[in-house]
């Protein structure tokens, strides 16, 4: 099932994720404003999904206004939303370049075709992650028929996508073919999306799993306790840098240090060749509440927020970090694997590297 679906009538479904892991809301997408919002207080997050969302905001915003002021207005709206998943900006240029040749008149229609293609493209995209990755990963499953251990960290499962999801893609994959498998979630402070979407979507699919503090991750690797890191990128620099969630350079460390493969799942929507290296990537910082305050459900049902640490201190709130190429692995593509460098990523995609 797809995480946001465009309707017959010309707008789009997809959930609202600030109130997973609790609440199942539907949240409907049929004006530019909605799509603004949605991306900036994290209704929907994750590159792709951001990508695929900023794409049907423009094409909603040029059904109202298609002259070239309010296609550029619409687009730098858009644009100014996040700044790290470069999924984001490029969406909005893959749409205003189909669009910006065409009379105003036909704008709104070829937009909406366009985000559609990115969608579709999307759910293709992981799908192949996916098969790439669960075979890369059977040379990791124990042949005593215990389960093969993962570590995540954020997500980066079907709700950071339009459907399938990146790093948790081969894991689907292998669940579909009889596979033991047990993934250690990260909680992935602030916001925890580990703790409250990966573990609502493995709950969801029956794969047996365990939320974990974001700091437990380098012991159990020390007690040998995890097979592979598998996690998601929201930006490549040109030499395979990655930038990802905050707290994923520290797991990248560990799993050298105790030789455990770290595999980043990368679709080629986010590659950034423009951008040499990895401190080159922008690295959003979000407000200090995030980390001031946590919401959670009481034991009578009721979905509070509560405080974590005294008004009087501050907080600094960096959303991302960079992993250097020399920790990662392997990126696994929807065109398969290679090493996280410039030559191989050129080497898969030559289009993109020219």
């Amino acid at each position: 099932m797809r995480t946001l679906q465009t309707t017959p009538e010309g707008f789009a479904l997809t959930l609202d994720q600030t109130f997973l892991p609790f609440e199942r809301v539907e949240l409907k997408l049929a004006q530019l404003e909605d799509c603004v919002v949605a991306i900036q207080t994290m209704q929907v997050r994750g590159a792709p999904l951001i990508g695929a969302t900023a794409a049907l905001g423009l094409a909603f915003a040029l059904r109202e206004q298609a002259t070239d002021a309010a296609l550029t207005a619409a687009w730098e709206r858009l644009a100014q939303t996040r700044p790290t998943a470069v999924n984001l900006q490029w969406a909005l240029a893959r749409v205003g370049a189909a669009v910006t040749p065409l009379a105003p008149a036909q704008r709104a229609a070829r937009a909406w075709t366009e985000a559609c293609a990115i969608l579709d493209e999307d759910v293709a995209a992981n799908a192949a992650i996916g098969a790439h990755g669960a075979a890369l990963a059977r040379a990791l499953v124990p042949r005593s028929g215990a389960p093969l251990q993962w570590l995540t960290h954020c997500n980066a499962g079907r709700l950071a996508t339009v459907a399938h999801g990146t790093a948790l893609a081969p894991i689907y994959a292998l669940h579909a073919a009889g596979i033991a498998q047990h993934v250690w979630v990260d909680e992935t402070r602030p916001r925890n999306q580990g703790a409250s979407l990966t573990a609502w979507e493995l709950s969801a699919a029956g794969i047996a799993h365990t939320v974990i503090a974001d700091n437990a991750g380098g012991q159990l690797m020390r007690e040998g306790r995890v097979d592979a890191v598998i996690v998601g990128c929201d930006r490549v620099a040109r030499n395979g840098d990655v930038a990802n969630k905050v707290g994923t350079y520290l797991k990248a460390l560990a799993a050298l240090d105790c030789a455990v493969p770290f595999w980043v799942a990368c679709p080629s929507a986010t590659l950034d060749p423009a951008l040499m290296q990895g401190g080159d990537i922008p690295i959003e910082a979000r407000s200090p509440r995030e980390l001031s305050h946590i919401w959670g459900r009481t034991a009578q049902g009721q979905r509070v927020e509560v405080q974590l640490f005294p008004d009087t201190s501050a907080a600094f709130n960096p959303a991302f970090d960079v992993t250097p190429a020399r920790l990662v692995t392997a990126l696994i593509t929807e065109r398969g694997v290679c090493a996280a460098h410039q030559e191989a990523l050129a080497a898969l995609f030559p289009e993109r590297f020219a």
